[in-house]
């Protein structure tokens, strides 16, 4: 089952419309940074997951033959069989292989890309020993866990509580005529923007997201809808931090619940792909988001011209800054910048106050009306580790 294409909205196809021309050859310089670059770079790497997740078994292969006969005689005593275990990740490797494949054909059709396009372009990155970015892969195949599988529901509690508890009280007018305009930029594999457009027709919901490996797994998804249809094994990939076996070699389904056909993906950088919309959003949710900006203060001037005024900002995220930011702002100082840059935090504090207690957590600055709450991000629920994050939740109104 898939959400039908002739049953799009006008803004689905208007959307699709400008996708496409984005990624024309002819448009733009070609290149690293192009769209369908970046689209074709992903797909190349997607093509070879089964290559290179062989290639690491096979280290761990090497590692286990060093050992000497009498080491692996004390495994093989106490009923280890090291190496039925790595036979039995190879085989598992081919299923989600299979599913990769069902990506790259998905996106084939949805891009519009020729498959000798793509033949061209793999013979080219393999002619200059260009290795695909079997990471990006894995993540991207490890968010349909997060964001659409049963296991990943306690990771999604933990913040979509928050989120959705400050998006019910912030008596912005809505109705089913006049729906808030909700943009979610980041948004992963989207789970939390379904989960907001089925609290009814009073929201429209938009999301925004840059990775084409992401993009990717999300366009399979929207047209492979029937609950439970698609399986993989995506915890094979590493060995660290397991209580058993079974755990790393078990399968997931998903989707888990059905997606909501009226959410509408924007495609891009979310500080320029945007441009045209400024003004248009009565709220703005970044969820585990501003922390993956290059430029910060690019991201907050970003969400400050999109927001109408009176618009609402909500934020639920960390501050583990990655990719090479310009800036790695403390809390006090994101809040005094952003207060610099047009914004008021409201006062939350009956608002946080919830049936359970409390959604958000308690004050992480004294009179600052920023909450923290522990919220756990990419883990696995059976595994000897958590990513355990004291998440930040606020709400900022644009003046």
């Amino acid at each position: 089952m898939k959400l039908s294409a002739d049953k799009l909205s006008p803004r689905h196809r208007i959307e699709k419309a400008h996708l496409l021309k984005r990624l024309d050859r002819k448009k733009g310089k070609w290149g690293p940074k192009h769209p369908r670059h970046r689209l074709l770079e992903a797909l190349f790497a997607f093509s070879k997951y089964r290559e290179r997740s062989v290639a690491e078994v096979e280290k761990w292969r090497k590692g286990y033959k060093r050992l000497s006969k009498g080491d692996r005689k004390i495994m093989e005593a106490a009923g280890v069989d090291y190496k039925k275990k790595l036979d039995d990740i190879e085989a598992l490797i081919t299923t989600n292989a299979g599913l990769c494949e069902s990506i790259i054909a998905n996106a084939l059709s949805y891009y519009a890309i020729e498959q000798s396009e793509l033949n061209a372009y793999i013979k080219e990155a393999e002619k200059a020993k260009r290795q695909p970015d079997r990471t990006s892969v894995t993540q991207a195949l490890k968010h349909f866990v997060r964001d659409w599988s049963s296991d990943g529901a306690k990771e999604r509690d933990d913040a979509f509580s928050c989120i959705i508890h400050m998006l019910h009280n912030l008596g912005l007018p809505k109705s089913k005529n006049q729906p808030l305009k909700v943009l979610l930029p980041g948004a992963g594999l989207g789970r939390l923007a379904h989960e907001i457009a089925c609290l009814g027709e009073e929201y429209e919901v938009t999301t925004n997201e840059y990775s084409p490996y992401i993009n990717l797994a999300y366009n399979y998804l929207l047209n492979h809808t029937t609950l439970h249809s698609s399986t993989f094994n995506p915890f094979i990939d590493s060995l660290s931090h397991r209580l058993s076996t079974t755990d790393i070699l078990r399968p997931v389904t998903f989707p888990a619940t059905r997606l909501h056909p009226d959410v509408l993906l924007v495609e891009g950088d979310f500080t320029t792909i945007l441009v045209g919309e400024k003004g248009n959003y009565d709220v703005l949710i970044t969820h585990f988001f501003i922390d993956t900006a290059q430029n910060l203060i690019s991201y907050f001037s970003t969400i400050h011209a999109l927001l109408k005024k009176g618009g609402k900002w909500v934020n639920f995220g960390p501050l583990m800054y990655g990719t090479n930011p310009y800036v790695q702002l403390s809390l006090d100082e994101i809040v005094r910048v952003v207060e610099g840059m047009g914004f008021h935090f409201e006062d939350m504090a009956s608002v946080y106050e919830s049936e359970d207690g409390n959604a958000c957590g308690g004050l992480s600055v004294e009179g600052r009306k920023v909450r923290g709450k522990e919220a756990r991000y990419g883990g696995d629920e059976k595994a000897l580790t958590r990513n355990v994050f004291l998440a930040q939740g606020w709400v900022a109104v644009k003046n």
